[in-house]
C-alpha cells in the first residue's frame, strides 16, 4: 500500500470513528442544514448527535445499526432504545431507498431530497402488488386515526384492512405500503413495540400535501447533504456521494460544489478537522507505536463499507466475497487503520457473547491487542460478558 493510500484510509477512519468530537453533530458550515432540529450534544442526546455526525446509520438490521452507533461513540445499546422512545432519532427510507436511522430534526430536509425519488422508484413494484395510488392514499389518510399509539407492521396493516383498505397482508405489499407512507412523510420507525418488532409512529409536524413527482433538489438541501457526507466519509468525491446517496452524479457534483469544503486531494473533499492528529513522520496517521492501530468491529451493512464508489483500497478484492456475500449482504467486518482484515460473528448464550473472528491472514500483535479491547467494548455495549475466539486464516 502506498503512503497516499495509507494516509487516505487513516483520514477516513478518523472521520468515521475518530476521537475528535464523535458525540457532536457536524456544523453545516456555510450552508446550515435547513431542518431547524437539534445540532449539538447540549440540545440532543448522544445517539442523535452520533447519527448526525455519521450522516445517518443504515438501519434495515436493527442490531447492526446499534453496532454501527457503538463503533462511533455510543456506549450502550440501551441508549439507542431510549433515543427511539424519546423521539430523538427515527428511521425512514432515505439514501438509496434504504432504511436509515437519523436525528429526528433532519428528517424533513432529507425527505425533500429522497421522498419523491423513492416514491417514483417504487411505483412499478407497488402496481405489481396491487397497491394502486388510490389504495395508498386511502391508507395515508387513515394513518392519523390508526397510529394513535405505536404499532408493529402487522397490527398497523390489520388496522388499515379493518377500515377498508384493500391490501394483501401475506406478501410484500405491507412493506411497500409502509415505505410509501414513510416517503410521503406520514410515518417513520420508532421504538420497538416487542423484542425485534419495530414500531411505527406518526412523524411529528403538519401533514404533508399531495404527492409530487421528483424534481431538481434545492441547492441548500444538496449542500447540507454534502457537508454531512464529507464530514462523515471524507476525503471523498462526488462519485462517492452518488454511490452512497443514490442521487444522480450531476446532482452530487452540484452538492459538493455548493458545500464549499476544501479539496484535500485531486477530486477529494473533506470537512473541517478531517486531518487526524499527527502520529508519525508523514503527519497523517492517527496511530503510532505508542497509541497502536485504530481497530473497530463493524456490524453488518456498516457505513464504512457502503459509503464509497470504490472500496478496493479498503478491502482487498481477493477477499471481497467474504464480506460482500452477494444479494446485497454485507457482513460484519474487522477493520484496522482502515483496512478490512477479516469478518466476525457474535454467538450469544446464557448472558455471554462469543466474538468469533475469521481473519483473512495472520493478525499482527498490535491489532490483536486492539481487537481484545474492541471485544470488551462490544460486551459492555451489550451488557454481557464477552470473549474472543480467532479462527485460523
Amino acid at each position: 500500500m502506498t503512503t497516499d493510500e495509507t494516509r487516505l484510509l487513516r483520514r477516513r477512519m478518523h472521520a468515521q470513528f475518530g476521537p475528535a468530537g464523535p458525540h457532536e453533530a457536524p456544523s453545516a458550515g456555510p450552508h446550515e442544514a435547513p431542518s431547524g432540529g437539534p445540532r449539538g450534544p447540549g440540545r440532543s442526546g448522544r445517539v442523535a448527535a452520533v447519527a448526525g455526525r455519521a450522516a445517518g446509520v443504515q438501519a434495515q438490521d436493527a442490531a447492526a445499526a446499534r453496532l454501527g452507533l457503538r463503533a462511533r461513540g455510543v456506549d450502550a445499546a440501551a441508549e439507542v432504545d431510549a433515543a427511539y422512545r424519546s423521539g430523538e432519532v427515527v428511521a425512514s427510507w432515505l439514501m438509496r431507498g434504504t432504511l436509515h436511522l437519523v436525528p429526528a430534526g433532519d428528517l424533513p430536509w432529507l425527505l425533500r431530497l429522497f421522498g419523491a425519488r423513492n416514491l417514483a422508484a417504487g411505483a412499478g413494484r407497488r402496481r405489481q402488488l396491487g397497491l394502486t395510488d388510490e389504495i395508498c392514499e386511502q391508507a395515508v389518510a387513515l394513518l392519523p386515526e390508526v397510529l394513535a399509539a405505536p404499532l408493529g407492521r402487522a397490527d398497523l396493516i390489520a388496522a388499515l384492512i379493518g377500515r377498508g383498505v384493500e391490501v394483501d397482508p401475506s406478501g410484500q405489499a405491507p412493506a411497500h405500503l409502509v415505505a410509501y407512507a414513510a416517503a410521503r412523510g406520514l410515518l417513520c420507525r420508532g421504538a420497538e413495540v416487542a423484542p425485534r418488532e419495530p414500531g411505527y409512529v406518526l412523524r411529528p409536524g403538519p401533514p404533508p400535501g399531495p404527492p409530487e413527482p421528483p424534481g431538481p433538489p434545492e441547492e441548500a438541501d444538496l449542500a447540507a447533504l454534502a457537508v454531512r457526507y464529507l464530514a462523515a466519509f471524507g476525503p471523498a468525491g462526488a462519485a462517492d456521494l452518488a454511490a452512497w446517496s443514490g442521487l444522480p452524479l450531476t446532482a452530487c457534483r452540484r452538492a459538493v460544489a455548493a458545500a464549499g469544503l476544501p479539496e484535500v486531494a485531486p477530486g477529494l473533499f473533506a470537512g473541517p478537522g478531517a486531518e487526524p492528529p499527527s502520529g508519525g513522520p508523514d503527519g497523517g496517521p492517527e496511530s503510532g507505536p505508542e497509541s497502536g492501530p485504530v481497530v473497530r468491529l463493524l456490524g453488518a451493512y456498516d457505513n464504512y463499507l457502503l459509503g464509497y464508489r470504490d472500496r478496493t483500497v479498503m478491502l482487498d478484492p481477493a477477499f471481497a466475497r467474504r464480506i460482500n456475500a452477494g444479494g446485497g449482504v454485507v457482513r460484519p467486518a474487522l477493520v484496522a487503520d482502515g483496512r478490512v482484515l477479516g469478518r466476525w460473528a457474535a454467538e450469544r448464550s446464557r448472558g455471554t457473547v462469543t466474538v468469533l473472528v475469521e481473519p483473512f491472514g495472520p493478525i499482527p500483535g498490535p491489532v490483536r491487542e486492539g481487537l481484545r479491547a474492541e471485544v470488551a467494548a462490544v460486551g459492555r455495549f451489550l451488557e454481557v460478558a464477552a470473549e474472543l475466539r480467532i479462527a485460523r486464516p
